[in-house]
């Protein structure tokens, strides 16, 4: 049962993170290179910019639980990814988003 908890705990989590990041949040100051339809994440020490709509691939989404379990989604700006640069550059290449 207390497995069951946790991971209703992360979706929760997950999804209080998609519609952040979708809402668009007016009072929050967005750098330049974010364009719109865009959020910004860091891989170790490199910063990329990814498009809203890998919030729903599948590949993406273990990597935000990942992020959850290891860091939480308790600060502002960039998320941190628990991922090497080159592995979410793949997921961003090789992969298509669903819509």
């Amino acid at each position: 049962m207390p497995n069951t908890r946790k991971k209703i705990v992360e979706v929760l989590n997950l999804k209080r993170l998609q519609k952040s990041l979708l809402s668009g949040k007016k009072e929050m100051r967005v750098p330049d290179d974010v364009k719109e339809g865009h959020f910004a994440v860091v891989a170790v020490d490199e910063r990329i910019i990814v498009p809203l709509s890998f919030l729903t691939h599948p590949s993406f989404l273990r990597l935000l639980e990942q992020a959850a379990e290891e860091y939480g989604f308790h600060h502002r700006g960039a998320l941190n990814l628990p991922c090497r640069p080159n592995e979410l550059h793949r997921i961003l290449a090789d992969e298509t988003p669903s819509n």
